[in-house]
């Protein structure tokens, strides 16, 4: 079958497609929701098969019945729009996961960096106010604890920290105490 057909004006043939549209549109729209699942996915892909059809009906040539070769061109569409869906989400997979590595290895670059300032500036403490700190803030341990290991007094302790944790302020280093 072809739609054109020869000594036929051009509004007849516009016209014997919207014919062709009227009586086939609702069902094909029902077939393509079985498909999809999607009422406005249907309407879309029954209404780019018309149109395709349209466009290109210089040189169509339908071997069944136009009937059947409507639904095959919905099908053959909606299985194109499903691959292009999927392609699409798979690259928006791909881009998130880009996304989330980057920041996270900023995170981790920042990190470091960061650490390594940090570690500088405790380097610079006195011994005994750096050790007091590290027990404090490396070890978890409590001012009795670090008091009875250093043997020296709980006051002395608090000193060495608030000293470690004043340098450490004055530097604006103090990041994560």
């Amino acid at each position: 079958m072809r739609l054109k057909k020869k000594g036929i004006e051009r509004k007849e043939h516009l016209k014997d497609f919207e014919e062709l549209y009227e009586k086939n549109y609702e069902a094909l729209c029902a077939y393509v929701l079985k498909l999809s699942g999607n009422p406005a996915l249907s309407k879309d892909i029954v209404q780019e098969t018309f149109i395709g059809i349209w466009e290109k009906r210089e040189d169509l040539r339908i071997k069944t019945s136009f009937k059947a070769y409507l639904y095959k061109a919905c099908y053959h569409r909606f299985i194109e729009k499903m691959r292009a869906s999927k392609k699409e989400a798979d690259l928006l997979d791909t881009l998130k996961w880009e996304t989330i590595y980057s920041i996270h290895s900023e995170g981790e670059m920042n990190k470091k960096r960061k650490l390594r300032i940090i570690k500088r500036a405790v380097d610079q403490l006195s011994p005994k106010c750096r050790e007091a700190f590290l027990l404090s803030r490396y070890n978890g341990l409590k001012y009795a604890e670090i008091a009875e290991t250093m043997n020296i007094s709980v006051k002395t302790v608090e000193l060495h920290i608030s000293k470690a944790l004043s340098r450490l302020r004055k530097s604006q280093l103090l990041l994560y105490w």
